[in-house]
Parts: C-alpha cells; structure tokens; sequence
C-alpha cells in the first residue's frame, strides 16, 4: 500500500528494542496521532489501542483514506472520550501498514523492504514500543488506556507490565488468551493469504503484486466472526441481490454476497497482507495465563489500577465468559473492578458502532476516573 507519508507523524526510535522472539530491532519506528490538548499537568492523557484493521487515526477524517475514523462513535468534542477534556493518543501498532515499523517498510539496515524478514511480534512487544510515546510526550501517567477486541489485549498487557503508568483501564471485548477458534480463524485468513499466488512468499512488494484475492478472503472470514447471527438475519436475511430469482451461477445472488464482497474489495485498498499475518499471529501468541505460569491473577498482582471490562451479549468470537475469567482474576486479588455486559445484536463490532448503553458506560467512567485523578 503506497500513501503519503508527509501525512503520518512518525516517532524515530533509536534505542533497541528487545522482542520476546529473542530478535533485536535496532531502530524503528512508531506512527502516531493526537487528539484534543494536555493539559499543563499533564494528567488528562488517554492511550487507546486499536483491533487488528485499525490504525492510529481513530476519529475525524482519515487522511490516506478520506473515510471516517474507526471509532468515530465514541471519540471526539463532546463524545464519550472527549477531545474538548481529554489528550487522546494513538499509535499504529509495530508491525501495522500505517506507518509504523512492520514487514512493508524499509529495513534501515539492507535498505530494502523488510517482507517476511521482519521479525515477529508479540502484543507485549506493541505495548513496549509505544510506552515511548509517553516518554515523548513527558506523560508519567495516562489517566486511562482503553481498547476493543486487540486493542483490549493491548489495555490488558500494559496494565500488567506498566501497572504505575495508567489510573485506569477499559479492556473491551477481548481475552487474556485466544482460544483454540480464535486461532482457527486467524490461520484460516493466514492461509488464504499465502496461498494467493501474487503473494510471492511474502515478497510482492518487490515483484510489484498484490495478493488482493487471498487478502479480500481473509477479510471476508474474519468479517463474519465480528458480526451476530441475529444481527446478520435480521440486515440480510436471504434477501436477493438486484434479482427477483436466482440466477443459477456463482455471482452474488444473495445481499450477503455482495456485503462481504465488498468488505473484502475495500479493505485490500488500505491494509498490507504482510502485516495482517504478523498482527493476527501476535493475537494468538497473546497469553497472560503463560506469562503468569498458569494464573491469570499474577499478571495483575499488587495493581492500583481502577479497571473497567465491558463484553457485549452477541459477541461469540470474544464472548462475554472470556471476560468473566479476567473479572475473576482481578476480584480473586481485591482489584477495583467493575463489569458491564451490554445487550446488543451488534456482535464483535459492538464497540465500534453507535450502542448508546456503552458509551455511556465508557464516559461515566471515564468522568469518574477524571474527576478522582483532580480532587484525589
């Protein structure tokens, strides 16, 4: 994916980054953007983490794109996260297509795209990459991290490797691990991929290709698994495509063809295949139970974090029981925790779209967490 790059504010790293494959990055970079003022204290930051098609420019105008922010819903002046109160700060995670450092930009090494040379990486290694940007900034402490389904994952490994940073932190339909259909689904993306033929073991950058195919099915599968039965019944049904009858072929003879059709044209437009490997393949390494020999509780012990986890009733890729294990683990050592489960038929993508129950729920706390951090 080839933009202007004079539009992406870009944070240079010259520090070596050590990642948990046991690799070294000797330099990289961070992709970044701000919403809203700091304040003087410096206490009004908000670091919110994006899922896996996202990118740091959560609201306004995207400026490679011309579409709408991803989380358009809920940040901006006067919205759940208020750009007129709060400094909101979002990176493009490291191995992402917007900027940041990943397998479709230039090893500063060889000088050369980095392809499938790029090393690994892990949602631990994201998060420590982007602490820097705290650092940049001269933020000691964010008043909140917060994110959806990866972006979740994110929230939940900076609370455990940077418990003093954060007052508090919205995880928000996620998991402390992937479970064995989380897995599935990615691997089943993954393969579409790299059976592409234009993929070219990962080097079409190079070869001037674009594995738009096996990328638009990827998209397709994993589209599917944000959505609910419900809410892909009660929008599509078996309604027809511009036809009164089947047409006895294999075009889109049915509404939800075409959705996903287009989902998938869409997305290859302004995302890197390359990095849709690397970012699912850090989901389903993501584990806090294994980090913790086996107790989820370990990831969090001792913290001082105010945390807020939210699920929502349709979401049957990170289902509301998934959630219920971390509540457990932050209860069993008497964290400040609260749950709210939304009743939506939005599925997955609940977070993402206009659920005025949640957004409530995500300002209320916000408010609270603000309000504390001024008056103590």
């Amino acid at each position: 994916m080839i933009f202007d790059k004079t539009k992406i504010k870009n944070l240079n790293i010259k520090n070596p980054l050590q990642l948990e494959s046991g690799k070294i990055l000797s330099e990289y970079s961070i992709a970044y953007e701000t919403f809203g003022e700091l304040n003087s204290k410096k206490n009004n930051a908000i670091l919110v983490f994006h899922a896996l098609s996202g990118d740091q420019f959560v609201t306004g105008t995207h400026p490679i794109t011309n579409k709408e922010g991803w989380w358009v819903t809920a940040v901006g002046p006067s919205l759940a996260i208020d750009t007129n109160k709060y400094f909101v700060i979002c990176a493009n995670v490291l191995g992402g297509c917007m900027g940041s450092s990943g397998p479709s930009t230039i090893d500063p090494t060889t000088k050369e795209i980095y392809g499938l040379k790029f090393p690994l990486v892990t949602i631990k290694d994201i998060v420590n990459s982007q602490i820097n940007l705290l650092d940049h900034f001269g933020i000691d402490k964010v008043l909140a991290v917060i994110g959806g389904s990866m972006g979740g994952m994110q929230a939940l490994q900076f609370c455990s490797s940077y418990p003093n940073r954060t007052h508090s932190a919205i995880p928000i339909a996620c998991t402390a691990s992937h479970s064995a259909q989380n897995i599935a689904f990615n691997e089943l993306a993954r393969q579409a991929i790299m059976a592409d033929p234009d993929w070219s073991n990962g080097d079409y950058i190079k070869n001037k290709k674009s594995p738009e195919k096996g990328l638009s099915v990827a998209r397709m599968a994993g589209h599917i698994s944000y959505l609910s039965e419900v809410g892909l019944q009660n929008k599509f049904g078996r309604k027809l495509q511009n036809t009164k009858d089947f047409k006895f072929s294999f075009d889109a003879d049915f509404q939800i063809e075409s959705y996903l059709k287009h989902q998938g044209k869409s997305f290859v437009e302004r995302f890197d295949a390359n990095t849709y490997l690397y970012v699912s393949r850090a989901m389903d390494y993501f584990d806090l139970y294994r980090d913790n020999n086996g107790n989820l509780s370990n990831a969090f012990k001792n913290t001082k974090i105010k945390f807020c986890l939210i699920s929502f009733t349709s979401d049957w890729l990170y289902p509301t029981s998934e959630i219920k294990k971390i509540l457990i683990a932050l209860n069993s050592i008497g964290a400040d925790v609260g749950f709210v489960e939304i009743d939506t038929n939005n599925g997955h993508d609940s977070f993402l779209v206009h659920e005025p129950e949640f957004l409530k729920t995500v300002r209320g706390f916000l408010d609270s967490a603000y309000n504390k951090v001024l008056h103590g």
